[in-house]
């Protein structure tokens, strides 16, 4: 029977990619997960393995021609085919070859590690080849555009060889590393590499062997790998540009940061373009380098782009006196301390805030797209932006509304412990309902915040001060003020609306027992 094989997702947003080369050609006969062809999408090389053991009948486009995802690739004939017999079976049986040797390796398959989330950076191994791992034992830290995350291992063993360099991308749902599985023996042959595992790790062997040998695509594009395609991308350079020094073309790391210099490398061999590299550093004066912007920086800048172009933000700016509520936080800070409870003035503006919210629900809400719609928060899910070693990260208080001064002070210290270390997960990220910008503990009295889109409102604490204020009778004292600055979403919150919601909050935070008596 004849059957066309569907071009699958290869990526999220890719919907075409190129043909590099094909593995197999029109009458092969292959087996299932054989690769068969090699094709670039805008972020990387893949390599399509097959689905079904058969015969390949047609091949409906030509190296260099633009294949569509979800189209038909190829054309096969499945019928009468034993995938036991095929001899184009032998790769893939090339894994459990190592059990006859009384030792079974295992490729390591990188997790989901949030949604949406399909590719990562190396940040650090903690681990080297040779190692010996005990199960659940951290591997890597890797970086998305959202969080630092660490890797653990998932079963005991050691450590035969890491796919990835420290600072490459790696793809979620491929190899990671190799290890030999603790206790394995050739009494156990059915314990083999995973059925995805071996596939995987070949085609990516495959996938650079194929890449460094083949020719230009006619269609004017460079061979590079997609390392050297993202640096390009990087330093907004055109790969076709480029004079590769590799075999047939093929454009290396060097020969592009050698372009962006200014001198293109001579293409007779990749090893001269290191001399052209440091003469060019060594008499260049008031020079410049160029860092991408990747990561959570990456994720924070297209964030803050989205929310400023279709956001109207206006800002409204007031002082509060915290005299009262800094005494009585200094009465009780050492007896909560003993208790290992860190209370700092936080949970009070958090557990503050969420009172006021209640008789202003609308700044704790969110506007649709078309702002046709409003939809309101019975959960106050109160951000901090903490800055972190990886970039600024909001992390949010789940149901402040539900939690006294003393269960959100513990679970804030968590959390911008956490947050500061980069490693706070996606779920923590997600849901904030209206966000609290602590500027002040850096320095600085007045902001400018930027809403954190789909929110409606962001506050900025600035420091205190021990400031001269006149009292009730007519008296200069000093009063430790803080100036605080709103940020609203002028499509829906007007000035009046926040302008007495922050009078109210004001009013528990510098009247603290009237606070707590609201709590009861």
């Amino acid at each position: 029977m004849k059957k066309d094989f569907i071009l699958p997702d290869i990526g999220e947003g890719i919907v075409e990619c190129e043909i590099v080369e094909w593995l197999v050609k029109e009458g092969d006969r292959i087996a299932e997960d054989q690769p068969v062809c090699d094709v670039m999408t805008d972020k990387a090389l893949v390599q399509i393995p097959a689905v079904y053991d058969g015969v390949v009948t047609k091949l409906y486009y030509a190296k260099g021609d633009i294949a569509k995802v979800h189209a038909p690739l190829f054309e096969m004939d499945t019928d009468g085919v034993a995938p036991a017999a095929t001899p184009a079976s032998a790769p893939a049986q090339a894994a459990p070859a190592a059990v006859a040797t009384g030792k079974q390796l295992e490729d390591f398959i990188l997790p989901d590690i949030g949604e949406g989330i399909v590719e990562c950076e190396i940040v650090e191994w903690l681990i080297k080849e040779g190692d010996v791992l005990a199960e659940d034992q951290p591997v890597c830290d890797v970086m998305t555009d959202k969080a630092l995350v660490q890797i653990p291992a998932k079963y005991a063993g050691k450590v035969v060889k890491l796919h990835y360099a420290k600072g490459e991308i790696a793809k979620v749902h491929s190899p990671l590393f190799q290890q030999e599985i603790a206790g394995t023996s050739t009494a156990a042959p059915a314990v083999v590499a995973t059925p995805v595992a071996a596939p995987v790790c070949a085609a990516k062997a495959a996938s650079v062997a194929s890449a460094s040998t083949a020719a230009p695509a006619g269609n004017g594009k460079a061979l590079a790998s997609p390392a050297v395609r993202r640096l390009a991308r990087e330093l907004s350079i055109d790969l076709s540009l480029v004079p590769g020094s590799g075999d047939k073309g093929r454009v290396y790391k060097d020969d592009v940061k050698a372009y962006a210099n200014g001198g293109a490398t001579s293409g007779v061999a990749k090893v001269a373009a290191a001399p052209v590299k440091a003469a060019t550093v060594a008499t260049s004066t008031g020079g410049s380098r160029v860092e991408p912007i990747k990561g959570i920086k990456a994720a924070m800048a297209r964030q803050m782009q989205d929310s400023v172009s279709t956001i109207p933000h206006f800002t409204y700016c007031e002082e509060i006196d915290l005299t009262e509520l800094i005494a009585l936080r200094g009465q009780l800070k050492d007896q909560y301390a003993k208790q290992g409870i860190k209370l700092t003035l936080m949970p009070f503006f958090m557990k503050a805030m969420s009172l006021a919210i209640k008789q202003f629900p609308i700044m704790n809400s969110q506007v649709n797209s078309d702002c046709s719609e409003l939809t309101y928060f019975d959960d106050h899910n109160i951000g901090i932006a903490v800055d972190s070693k990886v970039g600024l990260l909001v992390p949010n208080i789940k149901g402040c509304q539900n939690k006294s001064i003393v269960q959100i002070a513990q679970e804030l210290t968590k959390l911008t412990d956490a947050a500061r270390e980069g490693r706070v997960s996606p779920a923590e990220l997600k849901g904030g309902t209206i966000t609290i910008s602590n500027i002040g503990a850096i320095g600085g009295t007045v902001a400018t915040p930027i809403i954190n889109k789909p929110e409606v409102a962001i506050v900025a604490l600035g420091k205190t001060q021990l400031l001269p204020r006149f009292n009730a009778k007519g008296e200069v004292e000093g009063r430790s003020l803080m100036q605080i600055s709103w940020s609203g979403d002028h499509r829906v919150i007007d000035g009046g609306t926040i302008a007495r919601f922050t009078n109210l909050w004001k009013s528990y935070l510098e009247q603290p027992s009237s606070m707590l008596l609201s709590m009861v």
